[in-house]
């Protein structure tokens, strides 16, 4: 199956996943570890989780699991025309945007403008809603998007549609150990649970 922790910068996606590195069977990937141009858009960023969408659909055929790390929510996911041919389960890591501009900060002094540090913000809270309604904004990542995506799949889905599902992890208050364990035991479960989705 595919395990998909998503989130806009700084919520500790990366850190976390470290924690699920040693689960059986599991390979842990980050979306960007083979680089992101320059004028990387919504469509580039489409098309990267395809291909790593091709590549869970390889592991499952070995009967191992995919954990990626990346900025793609549950709508990009579910449009991928390929996504019908394996389970999927969506993380959403989330922080307070006080807190992300922050991280943000300390992570990389100076780097990040005031403008940007909001853009992220922007980023996280558009996440939030998208993760609890299909309905919401569904055209920030439709707008531009790759032309074989599959929107077709969601777009009229109510927010209580039965297989419009992201667990929400909230690391504003957490110590990165706390979100490490929480998402193992997320991944854990979510593979216990893996049943295919008809889409």
């Amino acid at each position: 199956m595919l395990l998909l922790v998503t989130g806009s910068s700084c919520a500790g996606k990366t850190t976390a996943a470290e924690g699920c590195r040693d689960l059986p069977g599991v390979h842990v990937h980050d979306s960007d570890e083979h680089g992101v141009p320059s004028g990387a858009d919504t469509a580039w960023r489409q098309g990267d989780l395809r291909s790593w969408v091709g590549r869970a659909v390889e592991l499952q055929g070995t009967g191992e699991h995919l954990l990626l790390t990346s900025q793609s929510p549950l709508g990009e996911l579910l449009a991928v025309p390929e996504a019908d041919q394996l389970p999927v389960a969506v993380c959403l890591l989330d922080v307070d945007d006080a807190v992300r501009a922050h991280r943000l900060e300390s992570r990389d002094p100076g780097q990040w403008s005031d403008e940007v540090k909001a853009a992220f913000a922007s980023w996280g809270r558009w996440h939030r809603r998208h993760a609890a309604d299909p309905q919401y904004q569904p055209q920030v990542i439709t707008d531009g998007g790759a032309p074989a995506m599959r929107w077709d799949r969601w777009t009229d889905w109510p927010a209580q549609h039965p297989d419009w599902s992201t667990h929400v992890i909230d690391t504003t208050n957490s110590a990165p150990a706390e979100t490490r364990e929480a998402l193992r035991r997320w991944a854990i479960e979510a593979m216990r649970q893996a049943l295919p989705i008809d889409r």
